[in-house]
């Protein structure tokens, strides 16, 4: 026969008690507890050409720079991909239940990218780029795309991009809910603007703000 069932809440931590009886006689007492456990992120701003996982599987002869070569906190892995050729912020994380999130299309978190491109880019090139682009898997959601002035606060890129002499290159900024495989390069193409740098600035609410190429931030969030 159940007795009663009490719940008391202390800021992040719940109980719950359960009594239970037969006859008169208490013969079991059971204490379920409850915490709200924070999780730890890392905001890592990627450098150019530096691959998106730990371990490098090239031939010993060519390595390539990795992620063990900046994240020293073991336990973490990126929440999504940024590829070797883009620089920017990446995500990493030890909770598995907040990595799926972030990364997971379904979420539509929003991804802010600049991206230089070839050529001065026209209106009617950010208007296609804003209703949706014809890739071969489909249309792109619509995003948000602007062009802006070259970003003052970005860093010299090393290696510099190769520009070619007599094209004049402008930036945009431009704003997705998924994350197709290479994206913004190819939707960028398929308007007419091949983009030379791209750079990650923002993923949900978490921005790259003053994190220098290679620097990074670890985080304790609910």
């Amino acid at each position: 026969m159940h007795l009663s069932f009490k719940a008391y809440k202390m800021k992040n931590v719940k109980m719950e008690a359960i009594l239970t009886h037969c006859t008169t006689k208490i013969v079991k007492i059971s204490f379920h507890l409850k915490t709200h456990i924070m999780s730890n992120l890392i905001l890592f701003n990627k450098p150019f050409n530096v691959l998106c996982q730990f371990t490098d599987n090239s031939p010993p002869k060519k390595p390539r720079k990795t992620l063990a070569d900046y994240i020293l906190h073991k336990g973490f892995y990126p929440a999504g991909r940024l590829d070797q050729d883009s620089e920017g912020l990446l995500l990493l994380t030890d909770d598995g239940k907040l990595q799926h999130q972030i990364s997971d299309p379904k979420h539509k978190l929003t991804k802010t990218y600049l991206a230089q491109v070839e050529g001065e880019v026209t209106q009617d090139a950010l208007l296609a780029l804003q209703k949706g682009v014809k890739l071969k898997e489909g249309i792109t959601r619509p995003a948000l795309a602007k062009k802006i002035p070259p970003p003052a606060w970005i860093w010299e890129r090393d290696p510099p991009i190769r520009q070619r002499k007599n094209i004049p290159t402008s930036w945009i900024e431009l704003t997705l809910t998924e994350g197709k495989n290479r994206q913004v390069r190819r939707m960028t193409a398929a308007v007419g603007f091949p983009t030379l740098r791209l750079i990650r600035t923002q993923i949900g609410r978490w921005s790259l703000k003053n994190l220098a190429p290679g620097a990074s931030l670890r985080l304790k969030i609910c």
